[in-house]
């Protein structure tokens, strides 16, 4: 959480001339209410199956279609079967990095100034845990990436050299 993947990878997406897909959102539209309601009211199980269906079925198209930038929620990446999913894809996976305060203060500024609600974050002592809980599974991408005191167009510029992508940037209008 606050690590930035919604708005750089929308960034990323924006530069290369692909498509974004935010795998919350894809489950949001699937079920018809918001993640902060699914946890609410079934519980973080029925929220995790219903995030590996909807990574299944995101992951199937990308097999078949054209080019995606995908974010992933904050904990589906920890689940063996999610990320048994995402190797046998064999995408490059990032994991954008930054210290817990510099996280939790992004999450709650963005909470506060856009109202919305992450389920997870509750006091500053959960939000470390819960991120040093996750870390090692996080460090199993194939990239880890900071972005502490980084525009979101900078750190979109840097993966784009780091992944080797400067050929899709040429290929642009074969891509839309």
């Amino acid at each position: 959480m606050g690590a930035g993947k919604t708005s750089v990878g929308q960034a990323l997406a924006r530069d290369l001339g692909w498509r974004f897909e935010d795998l919350d959102q894809r489950i949001e539209r699937r079920e018809g209410r918001k993640i902060a309601e699914i946890f609410r009211k079934s519980g973080e199980a029925a929220f995790r199956r219903a995030e590996q269906e909807a990574l299944r079925e995101l992951l199937d198209e990308l097999r078949n279609g054209s080019p995606k930038v995908i974010a992933l929620g904050g904990g589906a990446f920890i689940h063996e079967s999610n990320s048994k999913l995402i190797r046998a894809v064999k995408i490059p996976t990032v994991f954008l990095d930054a210290e817990v305060d510099e996280l939790w203060r992004r999450c709650t500024q963005e909470s506060a100034s856009f109202g919305v609600e992450r389920p997870l974050l509750a006091a500053l002592d959960d939000f470390r845990t819960l991120y040093e809980k996750r870390r090692p599974y996080y460090l199993t991408a194939a990239l880890r990436h900071e972005t502490a005191g980084k525009a979101v167009e900078e750190i979109a510029a840097e993966l784009i050299q780091v992944l080797g992508l400067e050929a899709a940037l040429d290929n642009q209008g074969e891509t839309e």
